[in-house]
């Protein structure tokens, strides 16, 4: 599309997702395509699941839809519950809302505990609640992993033992959309019956696969769940997948840049992919600290790896100043969603990154604060420069 004169440099996309393309992974996804019924694909697709299992720390069922987050999230409900079953989810934020809505369209009953857009899910008000449901009505626990709308991320293997210190069966299901390749995460371990992931944050690739890894309670379930499905059913899809092959047409050229992604981040090891995107994470949390914003999320426990989230001061509308950044400096930041709207900006620190954009984005926001008369103090750059000299 021609949108006329030509910017020199690039443009500097800095919000939660979708992040920056790899030049590997851009390369990886242009190879001629191959036939998906024939053994060359049998043997790729199995190579594939081995390395997503590494990645989702899961020694079960993985499936890989073309399709969005959101479909991973429908795929997990439909796939185990029936009409009426009770839910029980937790206001985080924007995706948090959404999952829940999601839920109540396929005519579940959804017990939503409200929250107030600036922590994770309480460990404490699981196990309260689910202690208080004597007859088990509530057949399965939603959380948000990375809720990237405040910047927060819930404690999963805490929530866990909280469903078990209530000793109730529900189902645990997570989203790790904007988790997975940016912060440690254990299917197993945590003991998740569901992980649901999208392609476009710490994988490093366009939108346009989901995932879900599924325990063996998760598939049990799924032999007397009586929700609707066709597309979403994960049983053809299983049947299928772990043979090689997949009952429709695959996504092939984002299977390839999925190929590339894997080796990417299981050649540098999880570990590192993990220490870097912290270290980013609070050289941009003290950059905010040092312009005297505040942090969205209220928890430092619950800080976030893949995003920060920051409050403009009473009177300021951060749509207007990330207008200011894009047009002046090519940026884009990610916007307040739902009753953020205006109120915050977001910073996606995360996928294929270093230093340097880190201190490029930094300095962006920071001559975009003058710029909209954001009162601050001109020392977050700097702030965060010097943690980057120091800890590497």
């Amino acid at each position: 599309m021609n949108t006329g004169a030509h910017r020199s440099g690039r443009h500097f996309l800095q919000i939660p997702g979708p992040t920056n393309l790899p030049d590997r992974i851009m390369r990886a996804m242009s190879r001629p395509l191959i036939d998906h019924r024939g053994p060359e694909f049998v043997e790729f697709t199995r190579s594939l699941l081995r390395r997503l299992r590494r990645v989702f720390k899961a020694t079960g069922s993985i499936v890989v839809y073309p399709a969005s987050g959101t479909g991973a999230w429908e795929a997990a409900l439909v796939n185990t519950l029936s009409p009426k079953d009770r839910v029980l989810a937790f206001e985080t934020g924007h995706f948090a809302t959404l999952w829940k809505n999601v839920a109540v369209a396929l005519g579940l009953e959804v017990d939503w505990v409200t929250g107030d857009w600036r922590h994770g899910v309480d460990p404490a008000a699981v196990e309260e609640k689910l202690s208080q449901d004597r007859q088990h009505r509530i057949k399965a626990v939603l959380v948000v992993h990375n809720e990237t709308s405040i910047g927060a991320t819930s404690q999963i293997a805490e929530i866990r033992k909280a469903i078990d210190l209530a000793h109730h069966p529900a189902l645990f299901f997570v989203d790790s959309i904007s988790s997975l390749g940016c912060t440690d995460y254990r299917h197993d371990d945590w003991g998740v019956d569901v992980t649901i992931c999208g392609s476009q944050k710490g994988l490093m690739l366009p939108p346009g696969l989901s995932f879900n890894a599924i325990s063996v309670k998760a598939l049990e379930a799924a032999e007397t769940a009586r929700l609707a499905k066709s597309y979403w059913d994960w049983r053809p899809l299983l049947d299928s997948i772990e043979q090689g092959f997949f009952p429709y047409t695959p996504a092939t050229s984002l299977l390839f840049g999925l190929d590339e992604a894997l080796d990417m981040l299981l050649g540098e090891g999880l570990d590192q992919v993990f220490a870097r995107h912290a270290r980013w994470a609070e050289a941009t949390r003290r950059a905010v600290g040092a312009w005297g914003l505040e942090n969205l999320c209220a928890n430092r426990q619950e800080y976030s790896n893949s995003t920060t989230a920051v409050l403009v001061p009473e009177g300021q509308n951060a749509d207007t100043l990330r207008e200011i950044i894009r047009k002046r400096f090519d940026m884009s930041l990610g916007t307040g969603l739902g009753r953020l709207k205006g109120k915050v900006f977001r910073i996606g620190h995360l996928g294929d990154f270093n230093d340097l954009s880190l201190a490029g984005t930094l300095s962006g926001i920071e001559m975009g604060l003058s710029l909209a008369g954001v009162a601050h103090e001109k020392a977050g750059v700097r702030a965060a420069l010097d943690f980057l000299e120091i800890e590497t």
